[in-house]
């Protein structure tokens, strides 16, 4: 038998709180494990009571693994009810780019290289995999931004264009990017569009750079496309920068970056 000085791990008590950090760590990762391997995406997770004996932790600790996978989106809690199994999504993503660009304006220019990796390849892939009716939605995005009476009317539907765009890639992956960065890229369009128009572009040839995508997705010319992304781009980073740059120094303001060249391809 043990003497009375050796020292015993003591378990937790879930009815007063006590805590079980190495317990907890393990059951996060062991109930992780459990949901990618025993459930699909919509199915309730067995009631704590039931977890807490099947890992051999505390209820308490069921309950703070459970916490811990719906801030990585993988459970979804609502009241009454057991944890259902959801489709993670880009939340986390989306907060990262909208806490840099609120911190750092001039973060948008990286964004704007940001979107040519993502968008010039969703693109690429749209023009290979689009079917007619993903063509007929971008068209209607399209048509939208044409008929928009205000600047949020156009804004939204600029927005619509471009995550319908990475549906029609069919890559999953890309679309969970696009659409996390929506806030972040919804902003970024109403600050170039302001520079469009203020270098005397309309709003006639800013719905064109988005039909000259569409065309050539349309025709099935992947090469095509990707071009006519790559130049709509750098016009959005034109436009961008002459609502950063001072009119009257021409320096760089606001955290701008000096200009670079975009590559071609």
């Amino acid at each position: 038998m043990p003497s009375s000085d050796t020292p015993r791990t003591r378990m937790s008590d879930p009815e007063h709180g006590e805590p079980e950090p190495a317990g907890r760590r393990d059951a996060a990762t062991e109930l992780e494990e459990l949901v990618f391997e025993r459930f699909g995406v919509g199915e309730l997770l067995p009631s704590e009571s039931e977890l807490a004996t099947r890992l051999g932790v505390s209820r308490l600790t069921v309950r703070e693994a459970i916490r811990s996978l719906r801030a990585r989106g993988l459970v979804e809690i609502r009241k009454g009810r057991r944890p259902r199994v959801t489709t993670p999504g880009g939340d986390q993503i989306g907060d990262f780019f909208s806490t840099l660009l609120r911190r750092n304006p001039g973060s948008a220019f990286e964004l704007l290289e940001v979107r040519h990796g993502l968008e010039t390849q969703t693109s690429t892939l749209a023009a290979n995999n689009a079917g007619s009716s993903e063509v007929s939605t971008m068209e209607m995005a399209i048509r939208a931004m044409e008929r928009a009476e205000d600047a949020a009317e156009y804004h939204d539907a600029d927005l619509r264009f471009h995550e319908l765009l990475a549906r029609a890639s069919g890559n999953r992956m890309l679309t969970l990017l696009i659409e996390a960065l929506a806030g972040s890229l919804r902003d970024s369009m109403i600050t170039s569009y302001r520079g469009h128009l203020k270098l005397g572009g309309s709003h006639a040839d800013a719905v064109e750079q988005h039909r000259e995508v569409l065309e050539r997705i349309r025709e099935r010319d992947p090469g095509g496309a990707a071009e006519a992304m790559r130049r709509h781009l750098r016009t959005t980073e034109r436009d961008l920068r002459a609502m950063f740059t001072s009119t009257s120094s021409g320096e760089p303001t606001d955290g701008a970056p000096a200009e670079r060249e975009t590559p071609e391809s």
